[in-house]
């Protein structure tokens, strides 16, 4: 399983022969103008909430690559309504087996409204499974005690968290869900794309390692393999 860090939340996961991008937001960020979307070949979307930053490429990739949006109903609702056709559907507590492994859609703690307005449902995250590892992709939320749920009940590799603050988590508390869902190995996201959620980098990969857990901040294009 490779993951890949385009930006802000935008994570490519390729596994199984799928590649699964998760919270597009490329092309309107200046620090990934050197991406080029058209040359992503994906697969399928997931969308964790509706939300410009997280939405932005959403409909041109799944128009010009035949991608699969995955999210909540509001939103792939929205998204039915501009002719897109492939398209599934979810909502929180929801599982669904994939080509590519098993998607558990789990509650996040944040707010959901589309760029024209309409009420994008509630937010989410998202946990993928297969042979080749268990990861979760947290979405923007809040630090929540659902959160001990995921820890429970799944054995995760990595977790994709945001570390930001302002909007969503900051590092502390991002320390706190790590603890929560019993996994040390952390990628960071939601960070350093506008002011109000620029983070010390450094001070942040300090004070996860005083807790005896790994914060990766990757670079633009930099990935990772589990």
């Amino acid at each position: 399983m490779k993951i890949t860090f385009y930006g802000h939340s935008s994570i490519l996961i390729e596994t199984r022969g799928k590649r699964i991008l998760f919270d597009p937001f490329i092309t309107p960020n200046d620090k990934a103008k050197d991406v080029d979307v058209d040359s992503l070949n994906v697969d399928y979307v997931f969308i964790s909430h509706g939300h410009e930053d997280h939405i932005a490429d959403a409909e041109y990739i799944a128009k010009s690559q035949d991608a699969t949006i995955v999210s909540n109903f509001e939103i792939v609702t929205w998204y039915q309504q501009k002719g897109i056709q492939n398209l599934w559907p979810m909502n929180l507590g929801g599982t669904k087996e994939f080509d590519f492994g098993t998607i558990k859609y789990v509650n996040a703690v944040h707010s959901s409204v589309l760029p024209d307005g309409t009420y994008g449902g509630n937010p989410g995250g998202f946990i993928l499974k297969n042979e080749e590892g268990c990861v979760y992709f947290a979405g923007d939320t809040a630090l929540t005690m659902d959160m001990e749920l995921i820890g429970r009940y799944m054995t995760l590799d990595l977790a994709i968290l945001p570390i930001g603050d302002n909007f969503t988590m900051g590092v502390g508390d991002a320390i706190i869900c790590s603890d929560m869902i019993n996994c040390n190995k952390v990628i960071g996201v939601h960070f350093d794309t506008f002011p109000p959620i620029t983070v010390d980098q450094n001070k942040a990969i300090e004070e996860f390692k005083a807790a005896d857990k790994e914060l990766i901040l990757l670079g633009i294009g930099e990935n990772i393999e589990l």
